[in-house]
């Protein structure tokens, strides 16, 4: 069985989820390492966006979920008919993008 992805640069599984989904979860902090994760491992059962995803190493705004989904979108190349998400960031503007670019994506995949 497929992980499910966490997305999310502070917050631990149990901030969101039930404790007892933990082991069901791996976790990856920034869209770098989201995105390289997919690519190792291709694309999980579920993933959990969460989107300001704080500063880089340049102390810069770092990319964020709604690039994330972005890339899932325009640039990974992958099927998604099939994915399960939700978004659980605090950010009500970005949730939105994120769940409307995704659910849209997918339901246009879905009548072709």
């Amino acid at each position: 069985m497929k992980k499910k992805l966490f997305l999310d640069d502070l917050r631990t599984i149990d901030m969101v989820y039930d404790a007892s989904e933990e082991k069901e979860y791996d976790i990856v902090r920034t869209y770098d390492e989201f995105v390289a994760y997919i690519k190792t491992n291709g694309l999980p059962s579920f993933i959990s966006f969460d989107n300001d995803l704080g500063l880089d190493e340049k102390g810069e705004v770092a990319l964020d979920g709604y690039a994330a989904a972005k890339w899932l979108v325009y640039e990974s190349e992958l099927d998604l008919r099939e994915l399960q998400f939700k978004v659980h960031s605090a950010n009500p503007v970005a949730a939105e993008q994120i769940q409307g670019l995704l659910t849209n994506y997918i339901k246009f995949l879905n009548k072709q």
